[in-house]
């Protein structure tokens, strides 16, 4: 994809590194990053936290965070992003977690919704969506725009 070739280019003129932390989209961002050759100098390193165990025992999401919000939530997307940065050491860390279904969605959170995190030196900053679509169109959608989002972050940062 375009897209993809695109944010490649970016994080290697910036010097920075990236590393995922992917609940919905299970690895999805982190196949599309590492289908480009050359990726190895960038991206360092991803966590598929698919189970709250694991958002909370490796990426460190406070459990009273995941019982007061809930996993899908704007704060779990935030500590998943600042967590998988300061696990792996990267500049970058990106995480995304949502409801892909077709199952799970309640009328607060619908099929559909989905928070993506961007974490770097200077913070962190969380995007919400709701998507359409099935479970892999959801998915897709996922990925591209956290790809996106990620992409357009780079254009204003700085090495720390």
């Amino acid at each position: 994809m375009l897209v993809d070739q695109e944010l490649a280019d970016l994080l290697l003129a910036s010097g920075m590194t990236l590393a995922l932390a992917e609940s919905c989209t299970g690895g999805l961002i982190a196949a599309r990053i590492t289908a480009l050759p050359g990726s190895s100098a960038y991206f360092s390193g991803g966590v598929v936290a698919y189970s709250n165990q694991v958002k909370t025992g490796v990426l460190r999401v406070p459990d009273a965070v995941l019982e007061q919000y809930g996993a899908v939530s704007e704060p779990v997307a935030r500590a998943m992003a600042e967590g998988v940065r300061r696990l792996i050491g990267s500049d970058l860390g990106l995480s995304v977690t949502g409801i892909a279904g077709p199952g799970g969605g309640t009328p607060q959170k619908p099929t559909g919704t989905v928070f993506v995190g961007l974490a770097d030196h200077q913070g962190c900053s969380v995007l919400p969506f709701l998507f359409a679509g099935n479970r892999e169109q959801v998915r897709q959608q996922t990925a591209d725009q956290a790809i996106i989002m990620l992409k357009n972050r780079l254009a204003g940062l700085k090495r720390a």
